[in-house]
């Protein structure tokens, strides 16, 4: 196999391996009565604390206009709330509240373990490798421009 069919094969195994992880993990996230994107917010809010609105789509990667929409569901559920920054009357801070933290405390252990369990089938130095591969391919892709 020459490099180029070498290349086209790993991308359809790494997109193939990427959606069947992905549709395990949005399984997992409904049984809490949250979408992906819900899940990720209070994710990031749980593990990173109080952020700024404005940074969640960047951290995330999404689109603002969507960030307002699940910032809304989200607080509609009272599991988030939207804390107004003092100095600067643009920014506006998102926390998790006392019920949504509890929430994520009940739920995360059983999500980080059904993650744990994908990866049963890897040794720890194969996670680490892997770990290693995709950053070193994820920071060549980000740095090259897309050839015309």
């Amino acid at each position: 196999m020459n490099r180029t069919d070498l290349s086209l094969n790993a991308l359809r195994i790494m997109l193939r391996a990427s959606q069947s992880v992905e549709g395990a993990l949005k399984k997992d996230m409904n049984r809490y009565g949250l979408n992906s994107t819900e899940f990720t917010v209070m994710e990031l809010l749980y593990n990173k604390g109080k952020q700024p609105i404005q940074m969640l789509g960047k951290k995330i990667l999404l689109a603002s206009s969507s960030i307002t929409y699940v910032v809304d569901k989200l607080e509609s559920k009272g599991y988030i709330e939207r804390i107004p920054d003092t100095k600067d009357r643009r920014v506006t801070y998102v926390e998790l509240t006392a019920s949504g933290r509890n929430k994520m405390e009940e739920i995360f252990p059983n999500h980080a373990q059904v993650i744990k369990h994908m990866f049963d089938v890897l040794e720890e130095d194969e996670i680490r490798q892997l770990n290693d591969t995709l950053k070193k391919l994820g920071y060549h892709v980000e740095d090259r421009e897309v050839p015309e």
